[in-house]
């Protein structure tokens, strides 16, 4: 780390052996979503270490949002260290899920091995990496000015990578983001720890479904294939919806370069005859499909309006109706959110961008992340607009086998979280 003569990043720096050990910690605890395993787990483990420290420690379940029962509960942490004077709160939030292993893997999914200044396993980009790393700032921090003004919060929340309502929503609707409790928010999504990621294009998820009518198999004159009819939709996405799409260009710095025009991506497909279990070993009954579903998740730009995002494939369905016997189809919404960017004069975003120079010794590029995250929520719900996303990892690596977070970036980017604290409290 650069310039670790400065007495809280050599402090920071000291403690790289209990960043790495903090973050294996947090990788072997599989918190899988979906359907959101262990939430209670992580979250019970993070509050014990911040309590011992003396930390106001709040333990939140998101009773009743998507996914909450009683398998599997939405359970949040949000640690509180205040000050002796009164001043401003710097929240640093990460998310504590994780998304499914796949295949692909050469190391232990949950190992959190450590090989060559990388510590690999599924989460250790995103986000444990970034979740240790403002851990280890906020108590290397408190530890040498436990008089300074203020608070600092960190927070450890529920189902980000589904769409985030047991989590930060949750939170945001119960007050705990409004402007009057905190003043500044980071979140250490992997971003790449030179980057401050400003915000994140709009997204869309909608379910399509193509009717038809069931038949026997040997006589599929007699029914109407829906399988049929998704053909047809997803050819009409081909020809003509995709190469629209890509026309479609943002000024927004998004990254990486292919995510700066509009996409859609066919999340799933389901139709036809339900898959039987593994053990089943017998054939298929023959018919005609009378139903055919996909999810689409399409993302939008600054620039475009939500209502002409939906427009466009109303329009696309109502051309294959036109011309295509038969076809009919519903479409439902699922999910949708605006696409958020925080001002580069912003208060978070200039004491970050001081503190990545100090560091690095190089002035930050400024960057709009190709998907959502938490912002959305703090933005729309929390009315909170002072936000960013700053972490290590390399955004590249998310979701993918042999997933790693850099010792060395953890430690950079803990000093800049440390260094954002020591100009905003101290």
């Amino acid at each position: 780390m650069a310039h670790s003569t400065d007495p809280l990043l050599a402090e920071i720096a000291h403690r790289q052996d209990d960043l790495i050990t903090l973050t294996q910690e947090l990788i072997r605890i599989p918190t899988l979503n979906p359907p959101g395993q262990n939430y209670r787990a992580i979250c019970s483990f993070i509050a014990e270490r911040l309590g011992k420290q003396g930390w106001t420690v709040e333990m939140i379940r998101a009773d009743g949002t998507p996914g909450d029962c009683a398998d599997y509960p939405r359970w949040n942490v949000i640690a509180r260290h205040q000050g002796d004077t009164p001043g401003d709160c710097v929240h640093f939030n990460s998310h504590h899920d994780v998304v499914e292993v796949g295949h692909g893997w050469t190391k232990n999914p949950f190992g959190g091995e450590l090989d060559n200044g990388r510590i690999y396993g599924r989460g250790a980009c995103d986000m444990k990496g970034g979740l240790a790393a403002s851990i280890i700032a906020a108590e290397a921090f408190v530890a040498r000015h436990p008089d300074h003004r203020g608070t600092v919060e960190i927070s450890a929340t529920a189902d980000e990578e589904s769409g985030g309502y047991g989590g930060v929503a949750y939170l945001a609707e119960k007050g705990y983001f409004d402007p009057d409790r905190v003043q500044h928010v980071i979140i250490p999504e992997p971003l790449n720890k030179d980057r401050i990621c400003l915000g994140h294009r709009g997204v869309w998820w909608a379910e399509i479904e193509t009717k038809g009518r069931i038949a026997h198999g040997s006589m599929p004159f007699l029914g109407d294939s829906a399988i049929r009819h998704m053909g047809a939709v997803l050819e009409e996405m081909e020809r003509h919806l995709f190469p629209l799409l890509a026309s479609k260009q943002t000024d927004m710095p998004v990254v990486p370069e292919g995510a700066k025009q509009s996409t859609l991506n066919i999340n799933s497909i389901h139709g036809g005859e339900g898959e039987q279990a593994n053990d089943y070993t017998g054939l298929p009954a023959p018919c005609v499909s009378d139903r055919c579903r996909i999810v689409i998740d399409r993302r939008f730009l600054m620039e475009e309006d939500i209502d002409e995002v939906k427009a466009e494939v109303t329009r696309m369905l109502e051309k294959i109706r036109a011309e295509r016997p038969s076809f009919d189809y519903d479409i439902r919404d699922m999910h949708e959110v605006i696409p958020t960017l925080t001002e580069k004069d912003a208060p978070v975003v200039t004491t970050t961008a001081a503190a990545i120079e100090k560091v690095l010794g190089q002035q930050p590029s400024y960057v709009v992340s190709p998907g959502t995250y938490d912002q959305k929520h703090i933005d729309r719900i929390g009315k909170l607009k002072n936000c960013i996303a700053y972490g290590p990892g390399i955004l590249d690596l998310a979701h993918q086998p042999d997933e790693w977070v850099g010792v060395d970036d953890m430690t950079d980017s803990a000093g800049v979280m440390g260094l954002v604290l020591n100009e905003l409290l101290s």
